[in-house]
Order: structure tokens, then C-alpha cells, then sequence
């Protein structure tokens, strides 16, 4: 459907099985995302992910999921990326159209303060724990059908990206929550993680022969 349109497809997948797909179907690359990302995520970590799908796809691959500053970026390079992709630190940026109380609840975030919900509908989705978020666990351990659950979670991205409702709506981000300490420009960003990840990638032949 898109190549004969000339647009090029880059699909974002959770699993190595699914990266070796996307290629196979003709995808010009792929993004391949591990489960530490905010929003809709998969079972395997990044570190573990991103290797075993470079070592099975032959296209260009952007790594995703984990990523918050230039010391991802270059274990991400390490791995066999070509590219990154960086959602939650990106949020958090002063051109971001998400509602300053929602990028606050990012910005206030400790590690430990995402969850996984929608385990049991078959959509697992990464969030900031919030009163919704309890909620929404709370109906999954008493066993709500997937429809209930499907219709408590109906607009809850948009109560909190564009309302500003940080506590009953869904704030989707990822683990990378915790490094996330301001609110730069987008280029003031940009320009930072290339220089984390140079100096990063500068001193690894320092510590590997320590």
C-alpha cells in the first residue's frame, strides 16, 4: 500500500520475529523497541532486544525503547543501530504540545515510577503511576472483561496529553522518566545527546582497558 505511493516504512516492532517480518515484507527499515519505552510495548528489554534483531535483519535499524540521553544513544550505536529514536525525553521539550501538567508529572518521576497496564486486554501499555493507572490494575486483578477495561481506558491519552488531567488520565511514558530533569528546546537537546554520546563513545577505550 505505501510503496507504490513512494512513502518509505519504517514499522515499529517489540520482537525480533517481527523485525526479520518487516523486512521480509519490505520495509525499508525498522524501529525496533524494547519494553523499558512509554506507550504500547512488548516483553523484551532493549538491551537484550536490539542485538538479536541486528543480528537477523539486514536493513537499517533505529533502536528504541530506554533511550533518555547520549549514554543510551551509544550503547544503542554499540548494539548495531543505525539511528535512535527517543519518545519520553522528547515529551518534555519546550515545542512538546503535551500540557505542562503532564509534562510536570514526567519531570517529577523516579525510576520506579512507571507501570505496565493492559496486560490482560493484549495491548500492554507503559505508563506513569497515577490514580488512573492504580485503577486500571486494580480492575485487571479483579478480573474485568477486556471490553470494560476497553472502555475505562478510552481517552484517557487525551485527558492527559491535551487536558492536563495527570492523575485520571494516561500518561504514557517510559522508564527513561527518571533521567529526564528539564525542559530544553528541542535543538538544545538534540545538541546535548550528540555530545553525551561522543564523549560516551570517547571513553569507552579508556574503561574497557582499565
Amino acid at each position: 500500500v505505501l510503496k507504490p505511493g513512494g512513502v518509505m516504512s519504517w514499522p515499529v516492532v517489540p520482537t525480533v520475529e517481527a523485525a526479520v517480518k518487516a523486512e521480509a515484507d519490505g520495509a525499508d527499515g525498522v524501529i525496533v523497541s524494547g519494553c523499558e519505552g512509554g506507550g504500547h510495548v512488548g516483553k523484551l528489554a532493549s538491551l537484550a532486544l536490539w542485538p538479536q534483531a541486528r543480528d537477523r535483519v539486514t536493513i537499517p535499524m533505529v533502536a528504541a525503547g530506554g533511550i533518555g540521553d547520549g549514554r543510551g544513544m551509544a550503547a544503542a550505536f554499540a548494539l548495531g543501530a543505525e539511528g535512535v529514536q527517543l519518545g519520553t525525553r522528547f515529551i518534555v521539550t519546550r515545542e512538546s504540545p503535551a500540557h505542562p501538567a503532564t509534562k510536570q508529572k514526567i519531570l517529577q518521576a523516579k525510576a520506579e515510577d512507571t507501570a505496565v497496564t493492559g496486560n490482560i486486554t493484549g495491548l500492554p501499555v507503559r505508563v506513569i503511576k497515577n490514580r488512573m493507572a492504580e485503577e486500571f490494575l486494580c480492575m485487571e486483578s479483579a478480573g474485568k472483561s477486556k471490553a470494560e477495561m476497553a472502555l475505562f481506558g478510552s481517552g484517557k491519552m487525551k485527558l492527559a496529553f491535551v487536558e492536563g488531567n495527570a492523575e485520571d488520565g494516561s500518561v504514557m511514558a517510559g522508564q527513561v522518566s527518571g533521567l529526564i530533569h528539564d525542559e530544553p528546546t528541542c535543538d538544545e537537546l538534540i545538541q546535548r545527546l550528540v555530545r553525551e554520546c561522543r564523549a560516551t563513545a570517547a571513553a569507552l577505550p579508556r574503561t574497557v582497558g582499565a
